[in-house]
């Protein structure tokens, strides 16, 4: 099967490593994993802060990069950009587009997946021969969990990663307060909540969080270098990437230690 990655706009400008070990996986797991270069973003951005109209033309985008009939699967490292393109394109196609526009939103929506659920739903597995001897905790993100309802998909993987020591998030159902745009207009708040959320990341002792959504890593990875808490932050497909005989190594310093203290 020809699975196409759809490398979302934080994960490309600012994160590739997450994609990176994203196809990796895909291509351990027996898929022809392909990167269309024609998307751009999933209008989630603009949608969430009131231009609907305006991301009909990124849903025009995204319909031409992944609605080639020999693409079986598209996969995203975001649970924030699957639930955008599930739950918002045909629906603001059909708004403010055209019938023909949201008929193939709806094509291209249904067979988008988040990683996790697509590994699980899909592939069919939880067992990747991933391995990775670490403390690690989860974060769930909203989208992920209240839009897509991977529900205990990420868990079912990261407890079947060798050496890896799975330990419960306090309080893991609130948000850690990114939002995108609201950790902009309402700067205050949402740097209260990120500061509750790194403060209950260490309270679990882990030496690193993760997540499957690199939006919600930075907002939070930013709060733990300014609390100075040690505690490394790192997308889900990079644990799920990393083996005894290739452990996975991070090109970026984005989720260092280095770089978050």
């Amino acid at each position: 099967m020809r699975v196409a990655l759809f490398s979302t706009c934080i994960g490309d400008a600012l994160f590739p490593d997450a994609h990176k070990a994203s196809a990796l996986v895909l291509t351990r797991l027996g898929f022809d994993v392909v990167v269309p270069e024609g998307q751009t973003c999933c209008g989630q951005m603009h949608v969430n802060t009131g231009y609907q109209r305006q991301a009909v033309p990124i849903i025009e985008t995204y319909v031409d990069a992944f609605s080639d009939p020999s693409i079986d699967y598209v996969v995203a490292p975001s649970g924030s950009c699957a639930g955008a393109v599930r739950h918002q394109h045909e629906r603001l196609a059909s708004r403010y587009g055209s019938p023909g526009l949201a008929q193939a939103a709806a094509a291209t929506a249904k067979k988008t997946y988040e990683l996790t659920e697509f590994i699980v739903d899909v592939a069919g597995t939880t067992e990747l021969g991933a391995f990775f001897p670490h403390r690690v905790t989860y974060h769930e993100s909203c989208h992920s969990k209240r839009i897509l309802g991977v529900g205990e998909r990420p868990y079912q993987l990261l407890r079947n990663v060798d050496g890896l020591e799975l330990v419960d998030l306090p309080l893991k159902e609130e948000c850690c307060g990114f939002g995108g745009t609201f950790a902009l207009k309402m700067s205050e708040v949402s740097a209260a909540m990120v500061a509750d959320k790194a403060r209950h990341i260490k309270e679990s002792e882990a030496e690193y969080v993760t997540a499957g959504d690199s939006s919600c890593l930075m907002n939070i990875a930013g709060a733990l270098s300014r609390q100075h808490l040690g505690v490394r932050a790192l997308h889900i497909a990079e644990i799920l990437a990393s083996t005894k005989d290739h452990p996975w190594t991070p090109t970026s310093a984005a989720y260092s230690r280095e770089a978050m203290l």
